[in-house]
């Protein structure tokens, strides 16, 4: 159990891991959903094309979309081609990894589907099956040409009467399986090459380009995920507070208005002790987010964070970050206390 623990905890912690296992179960549902695909091809000339290169090819660009989609990195990508420079350079570099890495989990699942039509043969088969030569089969030399053409359109059928127990047509679907099988066969091996080249002549090469390219992606992630925690976290704060200075600002109200309405009728009632106003600021250790305290702040914030990202040098002098705000906490002495208002 706690191997699973561990395991689940590494895949909350890493999105590449998470991407990674999100690619494998994709290809896992594109599996499943072509063995239980119903293949009919309509065998009539002008459609069988249309029909198998359909299958061949509509599938794997839905699946290419949703990979995308699936893909948090993808929009990352995106957001940090399209922000503003601000106070920190865009790295082309940095986008362009980004967008090889979406790339090539995205394509997982579109290659799956493609390489297990091709092994299969029977989009392949109902696809070319009327652009077949005649002339390679002598089956064919006493037909005319409208009768090849209407037996070539029936050859994926085999139940269809015009072609059952055909020697021809079943030399013709033998040929188109070969030949679709062996395409299928040659992208699998110039993939697996490809990856096996790519992974063993990597480290022949100097890796610094690399290394940083795949550091400051992960850093262009990780910072975002933690600033929208932040946000969440902030925003549950300011609400927490916001909530508490309402319901203080009642009690006032409403011990105002019992004081008034004993005065007025001659007999005034004993008064409770006052309670010790609470620090809403006091014991949480969350200075960094409270000093954020009202509408016009936070706006600013999201804005300067947006137009203008800090530069990578925490060395700098905060100032420099994103300008500041405009509505910025007093700077107060140690141990003195704050104002209990909340702008809302």
């Amino acid at each position: 159990m706690d191997k699973f623990r561990m395991l689940f905890q590494h895949f909350q912690s890493s999105s590449e891991s998470v991407m990674n296992g999100i690619c494998l179960l994709l290809a896992a549902v594109t599996i499943k959903l072509y063995s239980s695909f119903d293949f009919n091809c309509p065998c009539l000339a002008r459609y069988n094309a249309l029909y198998g290169l359909g299958l061949l090819l509509a599938p794997p660009l839905a699946l290419f979309l949703c990979g995308l989609l699936a893909n948090r990195q993808s929009v990352v990508m995106v957001e940090e081609w399209r922000r503003p420079s601000g106070h920190r350079r865009k790295d082309p570099g940095i986008i362009r990894y980004m967008c090889l890495s979406v790339l090539q989990r995205a394509l997982a699942a579109p290659l799956v589907w493609i390489l297990l039509a091709l092994l299969d043969g029977k989009c392949f088969v109902c696809a070319f099956s009327s652009s077949v030569d005649p002339e390679k089969f002598l089956d064919f030399a006493n037909m005319t040409p409208s009768q090849v053409q209407l037996f070539l359109a029936k050859v994926p059928c085999k139940e269809d009467e015009l072609v059952r127990d055909s020697s021809a047509r079943k030399a013709v679907s033998r040929y188109l399986q070969c030949l679709s099988q062996a395409i299928g066969w040659s992208i699998a091996l110039l993939l697996i090459v490809g990856a096996f080249l790519a992974r063993c002549l990597r480290p022949c090469f100097d890796q610094t380009v690399f290394l940083q390219r795949r550091y400051w992606s992960n850093y262009v992630d990780l910072e975002q995920k933690l600033f929208d925690e932040t946000c969440c976290e902030h925003a549950r704060d300011f609400a927490h507070r916001c909530v508490l200075h309402f319901f203080a600002s009642m009690r006032s109200e409403l011990r105002a208005c019992g004081l008034r309405r004993d005065a007025e009728g001659g007999d005034p009632a004993p008064l409770e002790p006052p309670e010790p106003p609470e620090d809403l600021d006091s014991g949480s250790g969350k200075a960094h987010l409270r000093a954020i305290s009202s509408r016009e702040q936070v706006d600013r914030l999201l804005s300067t964070w947006y137009s203008s990202k800090p530069p990578l040098d925490l060395a700098a002098s905060p100032g420099l970050w994103g300008g500041g705000l405009s509505h910025r906490a007093p700077t107060v002495a140690p141990g003195t206390r704050l104002s209990q208002h909340t702008d809302v």
